[in-house]
Formats: structure tokens, C-alpha cells, sequence
């Protein structure tokens, strides 16, 4: 479709700012974003569509519009809901570089645009498409709650007679069609999901095509913000945990392109809800941070108490008595890459901790996760437990967490990954949360120092050291860490090596080189060295997880 006639259409609330004789531009598709430099997610003819939350001052306009320019994209349109009036340097850097620019009235939702431009550029390919979106859109504005992925999917069933599913990549049933389309099996599911994320580590382009029985699937991305399968700049690793897929009970190797089309703008379509369900988290990600905070800053229990008081009713509405609570550590590692893992790992805990059989109201919004780091931190509320219980059996078990999710993660790390995760007890206080968090972080690290590309532990593990150190005899306690960390201090106060701080670094990156090389700002040799000397004083072996644990005891009863 072409710019002009984005603006004929009253219900868009678009406004020209400048560019009137461009208005014959094509567009082929849309990006959402408030990124500084979007240019790598650019792939040409786009109408970009910003908030304009990347605007600091003045000269910030220029370096963004040039990117945008060079990427070829067809048009600009900022929304006025953040500043009131697009600002005079925007429109001015806009006419420079010859990109038309509209403003969006505050009163227009992005996904408005969006869905009316998916509508009408696959509509000009596939008239049944334009069928699909049509109805689409009318039921998710229906109410105020919004048809979700599930009504597009019931429409691909009744309209064009194609099953279909949303998976999450650990291969959770997200959304599937109701009309006469049968269950998806959970180890179908998984294994739909593994070779997904195993396709797309190798970089084949979707979608992808596999056969379960006698049943041929056909595996489509879904990607958020715009992206595309041509757009290859960014490294997939960045969101291959956390992308959801689209299944399709078809072999579509022998689609004509407009069928193919049709399918690509029905994953725009998820992907917007996708995007709605991640704005909603933004509430529950920051109250998630907000009692982290208070918790590692030693803050008072009431002051906590009075922070959970405020999440318990956003995480589970009409709950009368306080919860329980648990907590949920997560580390994503790539090796020899500098992806940020923070906001990686906290996408994964927000998919994989969700309960398969739960029902009701969207099962995600009763999880908080923050992060910190390369650590993404799960704060879940566990209803309050009968009275015949004590809560040790209720919540998430570190087992079966690891069974759901263990074979189609393991595809998508391919041979350089790793996720690691460490499930405390449930608690049912303010009090118990600091414990809680330091329990989930030790199994964590406990499930670290096992093979394979996807390691969980519990709190039971940690029942024989961690837990029972406060009943260790004064006596035993300080025989033991004289044993092990007397020669290490007497050398230290010699000669001045940090011998100790080397230690508990490299037992805080799970033994690993590089990563405690970097934290102590350290050439890797000379940390080679340093451990090399505490492995000499100590005649213990750092590389022997025995060893790892007595000096880790030992450092916690010290």
C-alpha cells in the first residue's frame, strides 16, 4: 500500500508534517520502537512508529532520522501521547533527509496502525487474508479483554481449514484453535519447540518443516517489533529463548507465496499480542525489582512486608490471605559472547515458570521476575497452603521444572550455551524472603557445576551444608575454615595477593575463567596463577566440585 493512503484514513489520526511529495511511497510493513538506533531490525519500506522515548534533547533527532533514511524505511510516525507536539527539531530533520513524517494522535494505539497496514499490504497478496484480519480485528476490539492469538487461530480453522498453535520455546501451548482442532500433546509440543530452536541456531530461514508420526508440521517464527526473517544482523541468541513459534498441521513447502504471506502476517497479528502481554508485565517486573531491592539491601521485614502486601493482590486477584512466596534464580551463558544475559534470562523465567494445566485469567501475570546482572530473580506467590500442610510440598519442584524444559532449551543452546536454575523452599514472610534468595542463588550455583547444557536445583539439595550450617559446632566451624583458609590469609597479609577475593570470585562464576578474569580485572594467566597458588597452599583442587564445596562452606561459615 502506499503513504496516501495511510492518511486518507480518518480512523488512523495520522497528521503530514512534511513530505508531501513522497506520499507515493510503498509500504511494506511496520517497525514499533524507541530505540536509539533501530537500523539493525531495518530491512526497507517500513512505516517506523516511535514514542519518542529515545528523544533526550534537541540534537538527538538528526542521528536518528539519518539511520532511519538510510535504511530505506518509507515513513516516520511519532505519537504525541509523551510531548504534546512532535518537536520542530524532528520535523526539521525529517525534511532534510526527505522522509515523510506524521504525527499519531494520542488517542490511537500503535497496534491500531499496525493491524490496519497487515491487513492491507497481505490483502493486496490474498484476498482470504484480508478476510481473516478483518474478522480479527473486530472481535479483539469486541471487548475490553480482547480476543488474544487464540481468536486469529479459531479463524485459520473455520475460514482456511488450517490447525494451528502457539508455542512458547520450551514448548508451552500458548494458544491453539478451538474449531475442530484436536489437543496438541505436551511431548509434541516440546518436540516441535526443540526443532524450531534448533533450526533457527543454524540460521535455516522458516519455516520449517517436521514430521511427528505420521503428521507433517510446519514451524513459523514469531518475531515482536517489527523484525523479519531476512533481518539476520543481530545475533539470534539474543532472543531465541524467548521468541514464541507458530505451529501449522501443513506442509507448507508447496504454498504459493500468497499462502505464504497469509501465514507471515497472521505472526504479525500474534506478535502483537505478544507485545501487549510483555507492556503488561512492566507493572510486575517493577514491583518484582522493587522488593529485590529491598530485600539485598538489608531493608526492615516490615518494609518488605508492606511491599509484598502491595504485589500479592496485582499477582493474584481476590486473594484474601497473605501468600507464600518463592523465589526462582535463572543465569543464561554464552560462551565467548558479551550478549547481555539479564534481560535474556528474565524473558525464559517469564515463559517457562508458567503452569501448563493452569486456567483462568493469563497464568504469566501471577509471576514478577526482575534482573540484576546476568541473573534474572522469579518472585511466586503460592496460594496459601491448608493447614495440614507446611508449605514444603507446595509450588515449583526443581525436578520436574527441569524435566518440562530441559529437552527443547538444550536445541536452542546448541553447543554455547547454558541455563542454570536454582528453586528455593516456599516462605511464608517477609523474614524468610532474604533466605529464600540466597537458597534459590546456592542451588543455582549448585546446578552449575553439573554437565549438560540445561542444570536445576532445589532447596533439598541444599539440606546437607547450606541449611544446616548454623547447628555446626563453634568449635568444628572454626577447625574447618582454619584448615582450608588460614594458609590463604597468612599469605595474603605477606605478600598482599588477594588470594581470598580471588577465591570467592571464582566460586561466585561457577569456576569460570574468563568471567573472573573480567570481574577482578584480571589477565586471565594471572588469575591462572593466583588459583594455582590456593590450590598449592591448600592441596585441594579447584577444578573438583568437593573441593569447589569445601571452600565455599568455608567462606560461609568464616
Amino acid at each position: 500500500m502506499r503513504l496516501r493512503a495511510l492518511l486518507d484514513t480518518d480512523a488512523l489520526g495520522l497528521k503530514l508534517l512534511g513530505g508531501e511529495d513522497e506520499l507515493d511511497r510503498t509500504v511494506r510493513g511496520v517497525m514499533t520502537t524507541d530505540l536509539r538506533d533501530p537500523s539493525r531490525y531495518l530491512s526497507g519500506g517500513e512505516l517506523v512508529l516511535t514514542g519518542l522515548a529515545w528523544r533526550r534533547n534537541a540534537a538527538d533527532s538528526e542521528p536518528f532520522v539519518r539511520l532511519l533514511a538510510q535504511a530505506g524505511v518509507a515513513a516516520l510516525g511519532a505519537g504525541e501521547a509523551e510531548l504534546g507536539d512532535i518537536p520542530d527539531d524532528l520535523v526539521l530533520a525529517c525534511a532534510r533527509h526527505r522522509l515523510p513524517l506524521f504525527a499519531v494522535h494520542e488517542s490511537v494505539a500503535f497496534a491500531t496502525i499496525t493491524e490496519h497496514v497487515v491487513r492491507q499490504v497481505s490483502g493486496e497478496r490474498a484476498g482470504d487474508l484480508a478476510a481473516v484480519v478483518d474478522r480479527h480485528r473486530r472481535m479483539m476490539t469486541s471487548g475490553p479483554a480482547g480476543g488474544g492469538p487464540d481468536v486469529v487461530l479459531d479463524l485459520l480453522g473455520s475460514d482456511l481449514d488450517l490447525q494451528a498453535w502457539v508455542l512458547s520455546p520450551a514448548g508451552r501451548l500458548i494458544a491453539g484453535s478451538k474449531v475442530g482442532g484436536p489437543a496438541l500433546p505436551a511431548d509434541v509440543c516440546a518436540r516441535l519447540a526443540a526443532e524450531h530452536l534448533s533450526a533457527a541456531r543454524t540460521g535455516r530461514r522458516g519455516p520449517h518443516r517436521m514430521t511427528l508420526g505420521t503428521t507433517l508440521y510446519s514451524l513459523f517464527p514469531i518475531r515482536s517489533s517489527g523484525r523479519s526473517a531476512a533481518q539476520v544482523a543481530r545475533d539470534v541468541r539474543e532472543t531465541v529463548l524467548s521468541d514464541w513459534l507458530l505451529a501449522v498441521e501443513a506442509d507448507a513447502s508447496d504454498w504459493p507465496e500468497e499462502r505464504l504471506d497469509l501465514l507471515q502476517g497472521v505472526t504479525q497479528l500474534i506478535a502483537v499480542e505478544r507485545d501487549r502481554r510483555d507492556a503488561a508485565r512492566t507493572v510486575r517486573r517493577r514491583l518484582a525489582q522493587e522488593v529485590l531491592e529491598l530485600v539485598q539491601t538489608g531493608a526492615a521485614p516490615a518494609e518488605i512486608a508492606a511491599r509484598l502486601r502491595v504485589a500479592a493482590p496485582v499477582l493474584l486477584p481476590g486473594l484474601g490471605a497473605a501468600p507464600h512466596w518463592q523465589v526462582v534464580v535463572a543465569r543464561v551463558e554464552w560462551e565467548g559472547s558479551d550478549i547481555e544475559a539479564g534481560p535474556t534470562a528474565q524473558s525464559l523465567l517469564e515463559e517457562i515458570l508458567v503452569d501448563p494445566l493452569a486456567t483462568g485469567p493469563e497464568p504469566s501475570d501471577r509471576i514478577a521476575v526482575a534482573h540484576t546482572g546476568d541473573e534474572a530473580i522469579a518472585l511466586v506467590p503460592l496460594p496459601a497452603v491448608s493447614a495440614e500442610h507446611d508449605g514444603s510440598e507446595a509450588g515449583i519442584h526443581a525436578d520436574a521444572l527441569l524435566d518440562s524444559v530441559r529437552d527443547p532449551l538444550s536445541a536452542g543452546l546448541d553447543d554455547d550455551g547454558r541455563v542454570t536454575l536454582g528453586v528455593s523452599a516456599a516462605v511464608h514472610s517477609a523474614e524468610g524472603l532474604r533466605g529464600a534468595l540466597e537458597e534459590a542463588r546456592h542451588a543455582r550455583r549448585v546446578a552449575a557445576a553439573r554437565p549438560g547444557r540445561v542444570c536445576a536445583a532445589g532447596h533439598q539439595e541444599l539440606a546437607s551444608h547450606v541449611l544446616l550450617l548454623p547447628f555446626v559446632p563453634d568449635d568444628v566451624r572454626r577447625a574447618f575454615t582454619a584448615r582450608l583458609l588460614d594458609p590463604l590469609r597468612d599469605y595474603d597479609r605477606r605478600h598482599r595477593a588477594e588470594l581470598i577475593p580471588t577465591l570467592e570470585a571464582f566460586l561466585d562464576c561457577d569456576g569460570s575463567w574468563t568471567r573472573c578474569a573480567t570481574r577482578l580485572h584480571l589477565h586471565v594467566n594471572t588469575l591462572r596463577y593466583r588459583v594455582g597458588r590456593i590450590e598449592q597452599l591448600t592441596s585441594r583442587d579447584l577444578s573438583r566440585l568437593e573441593d569447589k564445596l569445601d571452600f565455599f562452606l568455608a567462606l560461609r561459615m568464616s
